[in-house]
């Protein structure tokens, strides 16, 4: 199949693992890379990297995403709450003692901890070189051909769920699970650099961190960033301060052009990060400029650009305090999205094993 670009973004590494390639830089992550996590595990000691799917707990944080709603299945076209919603199979044949709980899930998919998917983000670019820009993703996919918005569901009772949905015929978080996420996992402790304060943390900031903690990152390495965010927001039981969170933890500075070099030329697979959005959300820097940008730098650079997965609010501080006090950095992480076909991000309940 001919390529659906005729230009590239600038920095971008759109065609390196083929023109169709829907996985991006997790084919970094090969059996080699795997053996490389594999070869971490001493202890035989897991972390669940997770908050519970429910935290952070109502809209606050963002208004778009609702919490996860849970209902109980219903039997034969009725609910049978009246026996605590379970059903028994005795109403088919008296003799049968099973008992059954089934329930139903309505899930935003991005609301807790979660994977940004290669469709999450795209820029408005001229891929064709005609002079017009439009919206594309990575590796040319384009909006309204490859994503394009399903029927409106007007009988939902939820305002903010009649919204079309998108449809995603490419791109779709079910390549990354058949990928498999599992690999060598590479923590990188900025709280301890920091402390649990609003920081833009650029290119010579992180290189001091990787210098003082001995932290070496290679290609294919799952890199994973602790900021100490999460924890707090964890504290709040499900009451998030907004005004409290905003001056809580640090984050990569996505202005930074060092910075984002580095992360293409390090050749690491994925960017996890324990706070909302891996990157630090910033006002506009400086006076308007005619130059178009975008809202979310490292987003449009990991995402758009180069086909690199974000992981977003992880619970990492356990993890990482234990690496810290047996002086260790590594790790074997496995942290599989669903197999949803189509979905533009996941939830996912990572495992850290030392």
């Amino acid at each position: 199949m001919a390529p659906r670009w005729s230009v590239a973004p600038p920095g971008s590494n759109w065609g390196e693992f083929g023109p169709d390639d829907q996985r991006g830089r997790m084919n970094l992550v090969t059996p080699a890379k795997v053996l490389e996590g594999v070869a971490e595990v001493r202890c035989g000691l897991s972390f669940c990297l997770s908050l519970p799917l429910d935290v952070p707990g109502g809209r606050k944080m963002n208004p778009k995403r609702p919490p996860p709603r849970r209902f109980a299945a219903q039997r034969d076209g009725a609910s049978l709450g009246q026996q605590g919603f379970c059903w028994s199979y005795a109403s088919e044949d008296p003799e049968l003692t099973d008992v059954v709980n089934d329930d139903l899930v309505l899930l935003a998919t991005q609301y807790s901890t979660q994977w940004d998917g290669l469709a999450h983000v795209g820029s408005r670019f001229d891929a064709d070189g005609d002079g017009v820009a439009e919206a594309v993703f990575y590796n040319g996919y384009r909006a309204g051909e490859h994503i394009a918005p399903a029927t409106e569901d007007a009988s939902a009772s939820d305002p903010a769920l009649r919204f079309p949905q998108p449809r995603v015929d490419a791109l779709g978080i079910q390549h990354l699970a058949e990928h498999g996420v599992q690999g060598r996992g590479v923590m990188i402790d900025l709280e301890q650099a920091f402390g649990r304060v609003r920081k833009a943390v650029g290119y010579e900031d992180l290189m001091r961190v990787l210098e003082a903690d001995r932290v070496v990152v290679e290609p294919g390495d799952m890199v994973c960033l602790h900021t100490g965010f999460a924890d707090t927001l964890l504290a709040m039981n499900r009451q998030p301060d907004p005004a409290r969170l905003h001056e809580t933890g640090s984050g990569l500075d996505g202005h930074d052009a060092r910075l984002l070099e580095w992360i293409v030329d390090v050749r690491l697979a994925c960017l996890v990060a324990d706070n909302p959005a891996v990157e630090l959300i910033q006002a506009r820097l400086g006076t308007p400029s005619p130059l178009r940008r975008a809202r979310l730098p490292l987003h449009e650079h990991c995402l758009f650009k180069n086909g690199i997965p974000l992981g977003e609010l992880w619970q990492l501080t356990p993890l990482a305090r234990w690496l810290r006090a047996h002086g260790r950095s590594r790790f074997l992480l496995t942290a599989p999205p669903l197999r949803l076909p189509g979905a533009i991000g996941s939830p996912t309940t990572p495992i850290a094993t030392v």
